[in-house]
C-alpha cells in the first residue's frame, strides 16, 4: 500500500510528530535566534507501476554570503508582514521557486532546528501539485530538483559525518543523491522525517 495523503496527515493528528524543538542548545534562550521557516514539499510521482514521494529541494546560488551553493529548502526568515512561521514559509518558497501558495497543502510542522547561523527553524511539510511549474529567482536559486522520499528514508543513505567548527568536534548528517551533497540542517529535518516515516511504515505496512 503506497503512503497515502490522509497517512501522511494522521502522523501529525495523533502526535507521532508535533511541534517540539529538536536539537537546540536548551540552555540558551530561545529570544537570542532568528525565527525562520523553511517548506519541505512533496510531490506524488509514478515510477513504474507505482506511485511514491519525491521532495523538491533546491541550490542556493552560489554568490549567496551564507550557504552559497548547499542544497536547502525553499524558505527563509520570518519578516514583519508574514501572518506566522507557516506564511513565512510559503511566502518564501513562492519567491525563490515561484510556486504558488494555493498549490501546496500544508499537513504539518516538524520539529524546530537550531541552525549554526543562529536561526531557530520551522520546517512545514507540504504536498505540492503534481503538475506545479517552477520560476526560479536566479538571485537566490540555483537550480530545483527532486529527490526520491524512499531513497531519502533508506538509512543506508544517510551517513553519520563529522567536521571540527569553531574548535568543537560536530557531527551532520549526509545524503548524497546523484551529484547533489544534501548535508547539514537540511539533511537533519529530512534524516528526522525518515525515521517517522520508516515507523508509520512498518506498523501500517504503508510504502514510501
Amino acid at each position: 500500500m503506497n503512503l497515502t495523503p490522509d497517512a501522511l496527515v494522521d502522523l501529525f493528528i495523533d502526535g507521532q510528530i508535533n511541534d517540539r524543538t529538536a536539537d537546540i542548545d536548551t540552555t540558551r534562550n530561545d529570544q537570542l535566534l532568528t525565527p525562520a521557516a523553511v517548506l519541505v514539499p512533496l510531490v506524488e510521482r509514478k515510477v513504474g507501476q507505482r506511485y511514491g514521494y519525491h521532495v523538491l529541494l533546491t541550490r542556493r546560488a552560489k554568490h549567496l554570503k551564507h550557504h552559497a551553493g548547499q542544497i536547502s529548502f525553499p524558505g527563509g526568515r520570518r519578516e514583519e508582514k508574514d501572518l506566522d512561521l507557516k506564511h513565512t514559509a510559503l511566502r518564501e518558497t513562492f519567491e525563490e521557486i515561484g510556486i504558488t501558495p494555493n498549490r501546496i497543502n500544508v499537513i504539518g510542522e516538524l520539529p524546530k532546528h537550531e541552525t549554526l547561523t543562529r536561526y531557530l527553524m520551522t520546517p512545514y511539510v507540504g504536498i505540492l501539485q503534481d503538475d506545479y511549474q517552477l520560476k526560479i529567482d536566479t538571485s537566490e536559486v540555483e537550480e530545483a530538483f527532486e529527490v526520491p522520499l524512499s531513497f531519502i528514508c533508506n538509512p543506508a543513505n544517510q551517513k553519520l559525518q563529522s567536521a571540527m567548527f569553531q574548535g568543537e568536534k560536530r557531527y551532520y548528517y549526509s545524503i548524497n543523491y546523484l551529484n547533489y551533497n544534501i548535508w547539514g540542517a537540511t539533511a537533519r529535518v529530512l534524516v528526522e522525517f525518515s525515521k517517522h516515516l520508516n515507523s508509520l511504515s512498518e506498523r501500517f505496512d504503508h510504502s514510501i
